[in-house]
């Protein structure tokens, strides 16, 4: 298991400063530049860039970003805020960002478990009719809908919840953003669980523990539910981090200062620094859920670990 995890973590390591080149590669050949202003003139414009750097090469530029950035230095903002350092930028808003995302996908990942076992377990009953329809209903009307009928009926309506987000009633005003935005994710967890969980009923392996004499929980959750757990973890990986960075328009609808709508300003204004940080913490965020994604793999089921580790010494 050690092996398995330190290839894991090397792996990651330099797939991060491969995506980490990519963006400072992509970022140069984007037109235009952070001094689009037009009151600046050429020579004033050669003195910001020599101020910031950006006059030297591209290698120059990326070494010093690289040293910077392992030092926790991601730079200053061009043009969104100018000369505020971008940690200070991302600091207000990542954690109103991550904190909306991890309750959304402990709902949806919570409720669309259960929807799936409930229609696994029922099948072709009113239940699991109903469950599927829900299903359906959550993978096809986007999450902004969701939110809006929300904040109509829960805000203005009923007023059980504050319309906009407030960060004097944190708890409150992300509740309903949070359950708009799991609505996706519940859909997709039920109907995987659903399949994955008929599948494993169906299976060969199943009868054989049953004819051994094994029953009810032992059967349900050794057996059953940890053998769909698999292709369901690989599934939710990446909801997470779409919802831990953010929803725009879920953002815009309740107000929520989180990093995607900064993301976007970022881009329209070509602030270079602010979207390369804000691509590589996104690009970190996914690869480190993939990282525990693959020792998750490990833990319930020692077979992937060890046909991995068995490949690798063939090698």
């Amino acid at each position: 298991m050690k092996k398995y995890v330190i290839k894991r973590v090397v792996t990651a390591f330099f797939t991060l400063l491969a995506i980490l080149l990519i963006l400072f590669i992509l970022m140069q050949l984007m037109p235009g530049s952070p001094f689009n202003d037009e009151k600046l003139n050429a020579d004033q414009k050669a003195v910001l860039y020599a101020k910031y750097g950006l006059d030297q090469p591209i290698v120059v530029q990326f070494g010093r970003y690289v040293l910077n950035m392992l030092q926790g230095d991601f730079g200053v903002s061009y043009k969104i805020s100018r000369n505020t350092p971008i940690s200070q930028l991302i600091q207000s808003r990542l954690p109103i960002s991550i904190g909306i995302g991890f309750a959304a996908v402990t709902i949806g990942a919570i409720v669309g478990l259960i929807l799936g076992l409930i229609a696994a377990l029922n099948k072709d009953t009113i239940l699991d009719t109903l469950a599927t329809v829900i299903s359906v209903i959550g993978v096809s009307v986007p999450s902004y809908v969701f939110a809006l009928a929300l904040s109509y009926q829960l805000g203005f309506n009923l007023r059980l919840f504050p319309m906009l987000f407030s960060k004097d009633q944190v708890i409150g005003s992300s509740i309903m953003p949070s359950i708009a935005l799991s609505m996706f994710t519940m859909a997709s967890i039920a109907r995987f669980t659903r399949s994955e969980m008929l599948e494993v009923l169906d299976s060969d392996y199943m009868l054989l523990a049953e004819s051994k004499g094994i029953s009810g929980g032992a059967l349900f959750f050794k057996h059953a539910l940890r053998n769909a757990l698999i292709p369901i973890v690989t599934v939710l990986a990446p909801l997470v981090v779409d919802l831990m960075t953010g929803s725009l328009v879920v953002e815009k609808i309740f107000a929520i200062p989180g990093v995607g709508s900064l993301l976007v300003n970022a881009i329209q204004s070509n602030d270079y620094n602010v979207v390369i940080s804000l691509s590589f913490i996104y690009s970190a965020m996914y690869i480190v859920i993939m990282l525990v994604v693959d020792i998750l793999y490990g833990i319930i089921d020692p077979r992937i670990r060890l046909v991995r580790v068995r490949g690798t010494s063939r090698k």
